[in-house]
């Protein structure tokens, strides 16, 4: 058997899914006894994208670190609702930002919008602000860590606000419930407390005509819906079998 064979197995026997892929990834991001080293973090349960400092997303390699909140493949789904029929210069604000990928699919797909992020989590602010310029990356709660000149100016307000319900959290993965910040995951009781203080303040930071795109689960969009329907805006739900992504999108009339 190979180096590169046993490295394979060894990934495999702890339950990698795509070993080979993993394998191929942390050979090339080290040789020795630092691979020796990542390999065992990973064996041990460690996400691959924290090991390797960064994720694949919409095309682009943006940056994590220990912690904070992995970008899914899911996501994706809500930089496609941005992204449709966005208008010249648009104003973009991803709230619960984590590394900001969204926003940064966005800047690079559109370099002519005003892209702007926040979060809570000063870790995450951080990460974030490696994927996007630094001053556009806020660190507060929600719209409070906003610029006051935005309000009204947003042409999307867009989020993957945490939605797990607290007593769900136990049952996720590893990688997630043991590697990655509760803040990001935590969704109250019933997975709808940040996304329902989204829907509460979202008018008087949209622009006339503009729009909310929330990420949910397909269990729980009735309910992301209802709580846009609530603020007057006219919903629909976007689902992406392929991403197995699922997102809610509220237009202001």
């Amino acid at each position: 058997m190979t180096d590169a064979d046993a490295l394979v197995a060894r990934l495999r026997a702890a339950g990698c899914v795509f070993a080979e892929d993993e394998a191929t990834l942390l050979r090339e991001a080290a040789s020795g006894a630092a691979l020796e080293e990542l390999v065992a973090r990973r064996v041990a349960g460690e996400p691959l994208e924290v090991l390797l400092g960064w994720a694949e997303f919409a095309g682009l390699r943006v940056a994590v670190a220990p912690g904070v909140f992995v970008p899914r493949l899911r996501s994706e789904t809500l930089v496609d609702a941005v992204l449709e029929a966005l208008p010249d210069a648009a104003v973009v604000v991803e709230l619960c930002c984590g590394v900001a990928a969204i926003a940064a699919a966005v800047a690079t797909a559109r370099p002519d919008a005003e892209v702007w992020a926040s979060d809570v989590d000063p870790d995450a602010v951080a990460v974030a602000r490696r994927n996007l310029p630094p001053d556009r990356v806020l660190e507060g709660d929600l719209y409070e860590a906003l610029p006051a000149a935005l309000r009204g100016r947003v042409d999307v307000l867009v989020a993957n606000a945490p939605y797990v319900p607290t007593a769900e959290i136990a049952n996720m993965p590893s990688e997630a419930r043991d590697h990655e910040h509760r803040v990001a995951l935590d969704g109250g009781a019933d997975g709808h407390a940040v996304q329902a203080r989204i829907a509460a303040g979202c008018r008087e930071w949209l622009a006339p005509g503009g729009r909310v795109v929330i990420e949910t689960s397909r269990r729980q969009a009735a309910r992301t819906a209802s709580l846009l329907e609530g603020r007057g805006l006219v919903v629909r739900v976007v689902r992406d079998e392929e991403r197995d992504g699922t997102c809610v999108v509220g237009e202001a009339p």
